[in-house]
């Protein structure tokens, strides 16, 4: 389902958090829970992933991780704070120590002169620190390359903040 490489970094995740007792959770909007997949397809990574939450709709937003929706009229989905939002409340409503969230704009249509198509936002929440947030503007390449490059993006997130 998933090309050799990207099946390869995410069981390297897998066995990394696994060596040092980290549990993770995904919060996606854009990629409608493929980072999660991805990390599901490989074998035994119910020791590590710990849940996902696929919050395509500003509704589901609120409804599964808290995020305000007072803020996301204020700011828009796609936005710094909201995924920060988003990151935050999974990490609340789950087991795990690293939760990443992604929110963005995959096209082709949605986008806008201030939100393109190809503008993603990333969110990293841990315990006890403070949560990280990257903007990626990965240009209009496509659904499926937004997208494909959002799972890269946030599987370098969790990398990092091993």
């Amino acid at each position: 389902m998933f090309e050799v490489e990207l099946r390869n970094r995410a069981a390297d995740l897998l066995t990394k958090c696994r060596a040092k007792g980290v549990r993770i959770a995904t919060v996606e909007s854009c990629t409608g829970g493929l980072v999660a997949a991805v990390l599901t397809d490989i074998a035994g990574s119910s020791d590590v992933f710990d849940r996902g939450f696929v919050t395509y709709s500003n509704d589901s937003k609120t409804a599964l991780v808290g995020v305000p929706a007072e803020l996301i009229a204020e700011h828009g989905s796609v936005s710094r704070d909201v995924a920060i939002a988003m990151a935050e409340g999974g990490l609340a409503r789950s087991k795990s120590t690293l939760v990443v969230a992604i929110t963005g704009v995959a096209g082709p249509g949605g986008g806008t002169s201030q939100k393109p198509v190809g503008l993603v936002h990333f969110a990293l929440a841990a315990q006890g620190k403070e949560t990280v947030h990257q903007r990626c503007l990965f240009g209009d390449l496509g659904r499926k390359s937004v997208r494909q490059s959002s799972i890269h993006q946030a599987l370098d997130m969790f990398e990092a903040a091993l």
